[in-house]
């Protein structure tokens, strides 16, 4: 048994056919594994990261021609129907979701005393803080994958590089011979690993942190809005 296991973990390599292609062809299953588990992890990444810079680059972009029509509009019904064609923007979204709360309110019975106006004011706060929260947690989605992948990958990485120095060392035991020729081609298969392990993670890292300063910028942007349109429903609404 330990020599089938010996058999199966080791691998020969000719010495005219040293391309890494080829080393990667004839490397142990186990690398061959870690190759692909990384190779796929690499491509959802750049998914993702094209995906969310676009995607918050025309949230950007609508928020922004949101946030125009709402301070030169006179009427919140006029900013509503605007806000219709700006499902990208998160603040739109938490426009729309006071709005509604609003107008339930006011086509109800609303509040005359003072406990009771309370009452329909922290209604709509709670309205433009679960908008918020639903916003956020869709600007942040696919993001915790970039993260998983900058923080495993490099181990994944390294698990191959542990195993392809695994396969130099049961090379040198099966055939007795401590020769360059037997060690290389574990020793490729370990590098090549660990450096497909850091193509993963880097671009990994380095989106992460960037889309996350857009997205507290839009954040930041939800929670200044939410904070503006209920002075303004107090002000306007609630005398």
């Amino acid at each position: 048994m330990e020599t089938t296991l010996i058999e199966l973990m080791t691998v020969s390599t000719p010495a005219d056919d040293v391309s890494i292609s080829n080393l990667l062809l004839k490397a142990s299953p186990v690398v061959k594994g870690v190759l692909v588990i990384l190779v796929a992890m690499s491509l959802i990444v750049w998914y993702i990261i094209i995906y969310k810079w676009l995607y918050l680059r025309r949230a950007r972009k609508e928020s922004e021609r949101f946030m125009k029509t709402f301070w030169d509009s006179k009427r919140l019904d006029e900013i509503y129907r605007t806000s219709d064609d700006l499902k990208y923007s998160p603040t739109s979204q938490v426009f729309r979701a006071g709005y509604v709360e609003l107008t339930k309110l006011k086509s109800g019975k609303s509040g005359d005393t003072m406990h009771e106006q309370m009452g329909d004011l922290e209604n709509i706060e709670r309205a433009l803080r679960r908008a918020i929260n639903a916003e956020s947690i869709h600007l942040e989605k696919l993001t915790s994958f970039l993260a998983t992948t900058a923080s495993a990958a490099p181990f994944i990485g390294l698990f191959g590089t542990v195993w392809g120095i695994m396969v130099s060392f049961l090379n040198i035991y099966k055939k007795g011979d401590a020769s360059l020729l037997t060690v290389a081609p574990g020793i490729a298969e370990a590098l090549v690993a660990t450096a497909i392990g850091l193509v993963a993670a880097i671009p990994s890292v380095i989106a992460y942190n960037w889309l996350v300063g857009r997205i507290r910028t839009l954040q930041a942007e939800m929670e200044n809005f939410g904070n503006d349109f209920l002075n303004i429903v107090r002000r306007h609404f609630f005398n």
